[in-house]
């Protein structure tokens, strides 16, 4: 990040706001076909590193990730967002990764059994 005034723009930025900068970068840097982000920072309240409001829960679809473990996904999705890690914008980051197929057996509708 070049722009110094960037931590402070992110850190007055809405909720909605910052969900939509870092949802942006991922798709950008992984051509995710789905990216799902949750603001956990509320339930973080005291906790260090609170402050900028950067507890996130992320839900990602990439068909980058085939083939790759967990490990890598996780990997690829630091090296998208690793000058918001860097910077300490981001305290916290929960990653489930997922090819679409995964996506598709894992969440798809089953029929019930009775």
């Amino acid at each position: 990040m070049s722009d110094p005034g960037f931590i402070e723009n992110f850190v007055n930025a809405s909720a909605e706001g910052k969900i939509a900068y870092l949802e942006a970068r991922l798709n950008a840097a992984l051509e995710a076909s789905s990216v799902h982000i949750d603001d956990d920072s509320a339930a973080h309240a005291g906790h260090a590193g609170a402050s900028a409001g950067s507890h996130y829960t992320l839900t990602i679809v990439a068909a980058r990730f085939a083939g790759k473990p967990r490990v890598a996904r996780h990997r690829l999705v630091y090296d998208a967002l690793a000058d918001e890690l860097r910077q300490g914008i981001i305290h916290a980051l929960a990653i489930k990764a997922f090819t679409p197929e995964e996506f598709a057996d894992q969440f798809e509708e089953r029929p019930l059994v009775t």
